[in-house]
């Protein structure tokens, strides 16, 4: 531009140059009178930024191998030290380092996780910090512009900012996507985002307005499971604002009460599904799979030693007390899904006794 504007006002060019005169000007005035009235200001941005990097947080953990990145992203919300991420095989370790956006660093204690929606609850030894508010401000609508805050690619360490992107929401829809080889869990609501989210070390990360009002969690690296196209997707912080509270509360996250459930005559148990959970020795054994019985239903629908069962027809059942108890509900006539983790990959199985 600046060596246009010196060829229009060289005396050289007086003649070339005399239709650049006119149709510049009238290029700039349209351009001034077409720009978007409701862009912020580069300075608004700018505090907006400032604003928010203090409640952006890096964490680190297991990984590191085969291409699985050790590192995610994460956002303050509390003030008691409460961190928000995505659930991974990255918290899947006693050793989670906590990295705040002025380089202090921390040891994370995984408060809980609700693998229904795929967060979980850190907590670090930190008070009265700076942290998002839980309960978004306004529902964004599509073609709202949006910030999107992360450590992508690990790019950021110590005490830099996490990376920072900019975009709009081009819609609101239900999840219908895969990771790797299997369906996601989760198919509740997504804003889908007109922004590059979907890279290494995202996930976890904070989707703002440009006011900085938390709206939503980046997710996880997901392809469409119809058109094999990366998403770039974040989860309404609306959908997560009550299992937030119940995992900082220490509560299971929300499911009706059993109280007015009944139990069948016949019900369900791992000996009819064919399979054996390990031996129930603490408080809170996890329900992992011991083994398989050969020629079981089980079997036949590719239920694996070592599978750790968190939800039995998406009621939690994460511990083999709690699932023996949830298929005490079930009649033995009646099909079963079990949401099941194996190794980084949720997957939904359904049994069915012929």
């Amino acid at each position: 531009m600046s060596r246009l504007l010196a060829l229009v006002n060289s005396r050289y060019a007086t003649g070339i140059c005399r239709p650049i005169r006119i149709v510049l000007p009238a290029i700039l005035l349209f351009s001034w009178l077409c720009a978007p009235s409701d862009l912020p200001a580069d300075d608004s941005y700018a505090q907006t930024i400032s604003a928010v990097q203090p409640k952006m947080v890096k964490i680190y953990g297991a990984g590191g191998i085969r291409g699985l990145e050790a590192y995610q992203s994460g956002l303050i919300i509390s003030e008691k030290g409460h961190v928000l991420t995505v659930w991974s095989y990255v918290l899947d370790t006693e050793d989670v380092a906590v990295v705040l956006n002025d380089g202090r660093k921390f040891q994370a204690q995984l408060t809980g996780a609700d693998p229904r929606l795929g967060i979980a609850i850190l907590k670090i030894d930190l008070t009265e910090t700076p942290h998002f508010a839980r309960q978004a401000s306004a529902e964004p609508e599509p073609g709202d512009r949006i910030l999107a805050f992360s450590n992508l690619y690990g790019v950021a360490t110590g005490n830099e900012p996490a990376s920072v992107l900019h975009g709009t929401i081009a819609a609101r829809t239900q999840l219908a996507a895969r990771r790797g080889a299997f369906n996601t869990t989760y198919k509740g609501p997504v804003f889908i985002l007109d922004a590059m989210t979907n890279n290494p070390g995202a996930a976890g990360g904070a989707l703002t307005d440009h006011q900085g009002n938390l709206i939503g969690l980046l997710g996880k690296e997901l392809r469409n499971a119809e058109n094999e196209i990366w998403l770039n997707y974040a989860i309404p912080i609306a959908v997560l604002a009550n299992s937030i509270d119940d995992l900082i509360a220490g509560r299971t996250p929300s499911q009706s009460s059993n109280a007015d459930r009944k139990k069948p005559a016949q019900a369900l148990n791992p000996t009819l599904l064919g399979f054996v959970l390990v031996p129930d020795v603490l408080d809170k054994t996890p329900a992992f799979v011991d083994n398989v019985r050969k020629g079981s239903v089980a079997e036949q629908m590719q239920l694996q030693p070592d599978d750790l069962i968190l939800f039995a027809n998406e009621r939690l059942a994460s511990t083999c007390k709690q699932l023996i108890e949830e298929l005490s509900f079930i009649d033995r006539i009646d099909p079963v899904t079990l949401t099941i983790q194996r190794g980084q990959n949720l997957i939904d199985i359904t049994l069915q006794i012929p």
